[in-house]
């Protein structure tokens, strides 16, 4: 069962962005068992662009929440935690790159990590302009060859 497209058909027609799912394994628990409860984190953003306010996330919250009890994905306990992008934004769609252009990231590809500023965006790639690598170094990269890339600063204002 894909849960991003689950995530994807609920959430997109509320006016939503899905940015990242993940499930994951809580430490601890009750019991003493070790195990803990699973951990579903969501992160959404608004398709208008809009700051995500806390309504958006308890919308969000509820309504994939009941599509998770509808298909019952996860056998044992989990906990849903629905945030807003955040500090460590994850940047997906050439959408993203553009929209938050001028600002540093960081970009996973071909096994390297790489810190840059986003310059120009076009034809499913990104112009990347290197910082901290001894010279003003720009590298053009394709989008489906991201492995993953996030914020690595905050905008003054909300874009």
């Amino acid at each position: 069962m894909d849960l991003h497209q689950a995530a994807r058909d609920v959430l997109t027609p509320l006016g939503y962005e899905v940015l990242e799912l993940s499930i994951s394994s809580a430490r601890g628990g009750s019991g003493g068992r070790g195990g803990g409860t699973r951990r579903v984190l969501l992160r959404i953003d608004r398709l208008d662009e809009q700051v995500v306010s806390v309504q958006d996330v308890a919308k969000a919250a509820e309504a994939f929440g009941l599509e998770l009890d509808r298909l019952d994905p996860i056998a044992d306990a989990y906990r849903l935690e629905v945030e807003s992008p955040g500090a460590e934004r994850p940047l997906v769609t050439l959408r993203h790159f553009e929209r938050f252009r001028d600002l540093l990231i960081k970009v996973r590809t071909d096994g390297e990590t790489l810190t840059g500023r986003v310059r120009s965006v076009g034809e499913g790639r990104i112009s990347l302009e290197l910082v901290g690598s001894g010279d003003d170094t720009t590298r053009s990269i394709a989008l489906d060859a991201i492995e993953r890339a996030r914020l690595a600063e905050w905008p003054d204002s909300p874009r």
